[in-house]
């Protein structure tokens, strides 16, 4: 069992003030395959603290020099990527070939956005040709704290602290309890590339404790958040007597508008994009909407491919999903299958208690409901499991209202082939993001939603801006530009 009790702070790696262990459980197996330990506020108020000291000097570093660190933790990510592969699969039970195409490749992807996207970004410009003694000048917001999940982790981590170091911040991260390996070896790369002490600091914690003592804590200027809506509430309120800057991305119920006439894959590239990381993704496809002509046929098909959609574990080889992330997701997930039955949804695939043949790990079957409406508990709430809820509809009218009829906004998807119709939808959604037909961003992209999916935005430009102050100065002595 790995011994990572120890926190990064100030650009060494110290013990706990107070000794709080926690075993970190593989989910394939539900044995303990590592051990950390809780902070307290007394590691709080050092990363703080130190991330405060640093400040003063890195915010005040060139573009150049910002670039030179993200350059080489570039190559040092790359150079272990598979560590971070098998770490990921480890923690939170993404199968080891997902976590090597899709898992671990989101950090050093992000890295690599985010360098062309400072290359880019303007810290001064003069906007009005007619005033040239004006400018706005982008500063660092200051010290942020940065609370990741566990569902996507490093993504979630990259998608924080690259940006943040890009824009000249100091930062505290706490990563999620449950899956804390692949942030720790994600601060070993940064203090291997020589990230100036106090400039990244982590600390393990749990949200009542870590988690609150950074939102409430009069030291941090930002708290940026990842996770559930429920949490993100609470932070929120924490966050306020400070007054301190806070980004939320939290959950989604999005809906998978499939037209008649959408392109004959379109069914099962929604239920495998569903099933994929076991339905442990803000951004599934989680309702599938389908025009009424064609929802007998999806419902087959939709049911025929999670019935073809195998479970196993997470360091075998295949196309598999793995298991859920914990015991409580587990136990969150069975009880709203549960619910759907109850309520009357027909199951036309998985259903409760584990697949055939496995007996211990946190085994959900590829669940399909049909024939639900948007008012069952099902079709409200986040399940975060591998179950999809197929609710059919009479025309576009009845399909965007049923679309964004949710307390959610993050990802909505559309399938059909009438291009106008595409893009009268898109913009009849209310939410972050819109997939048409199965594409997907290539580019620096803003990721994030409307309602209580969450405020602010993270990648590109976007998520840069989130980490800076703007500062609007007059009568600038320009002739030194």
């Amino acid at each position: 069992m790995l011994d990572k009790r120890n926190f990064y702070i100030n650009g060494k790696w110290v013990a706990p003030t107070v000794p709080r262990d926690l075993e970190v459980i593989d989910p394939s197996t539900e044995e303990p395959c590592a051990v950390i330990s809780l902070g307290d506020q007394a590691d709080t108020d050092a990363a703080v603290r130190a991330a405060r000291t640093a400040f003063a000097t890195w915010s005040l570093t060139s573009k150049s020099e910002r670039r030179g660190l993200l350059t080489a933790l570039l190559a040092e990510y790359k150079r272990r990527s598979g560590e971070m592969a098998e770490a990921i699969s480890m923690e939170m039970g993404a199968p080891i070939d997902m976590s090597i195409a899709q898992q671990a490749p989101t950090g050093d992807e992000t890295i690599e956005l985010f360098i062309q996207t400072l290359d880019a970004f303007e810290f001064e410009s003069a906007p009005w040709p007619q005033s040239p003694d004006e400018r706005i000048l982008k500063e660092p917001i200051g010290v942020c704290g940065l609370i990741t999940p566990w569902n996507w982790p490093i993504s979630q981590v990259a998608l924080k602290v690259i940006p943040a170091l890009a824009a000249g911040c100091t930062m505290v991260l706490k990563p999620s309890e449950i899956a804390p390996l692949s942030s720790l070896l994600f601060a070993e790369m940064l203090d291997a590339v020589g990230c100036p002490p106090g400039v990244f600091n982590l600390v393990n914690g749990d949200g009542p404790g870590v988690g609150s003592q950074l939102s409430s804590h009069p030291d941090v200027d930002m708290i940026s958040f990842t996770g559930s809506t429920r949490a993100g509430r609470l932070i929120s309120i924490a966050a306020a007597d400070s007054i301190k800057r806070v980004t939320l991305e939290l959950g989604g119920k999005g809906a998978n508008i499939v037209f008649a006439d959408a392109d004959e894959a379109a069914v099962k590239r929604g239920v495998r994009l569903m099933m994929n990381n076991t339905g442990q993704s803000c951004n599934a496809p989680s309702r599938m909407l389908v025009e009424r002509s064609y929802y007998d046929q999806a419902v087959e098909i939709a049911a025929d491919t999670a019935n073809k959609t195998e479970v196993g574990h997470s360091d075998q080889h295949g196309r598999h999903i793995g298991p859920l992330s914990s015991a409580a997701q587990f136990e969150k997930v069975q009880g709203l299958i549960e619910t759907g039955i109850k309520e009357g949804a027909r199951l036309v695939a998985g259903g409760l208690g584990r697949p055939e043949g496995l007996n211990r790990g946190f085994f959900c079957r590829p669940t399909i409901f049909a024939d639900v409406n948007n008012d069952m508990t099902i079709a409200r709430e986040e399940i975060f499991g591998p179950v999809l809820v197929m609710i059919p509809f009479e025309d576009e009218a009845d399909a965007i209202r049923i679309a964004n009829d949710t307390v959610y906004g993050l990802t909505n998807y559309l399938q059909t082939q009438n291009g106008e119709r595409a893009n009268r939808v898109g913009r009849a959604l209310r939410s972050g993001m819109v997939r048409i037909n199965g594409t997907f961003s290539k580019v620096p992209s803003p990721f994030g939603g409307y309602k209580q999916s969450g405020t602010g935005r993270e990648g590109g430009p976007w998520g840069m801006d989130e980490f800076l102050e703007v500062k609007h100065a007059t009568g600038w002595a320009h002739w030194h530009d």
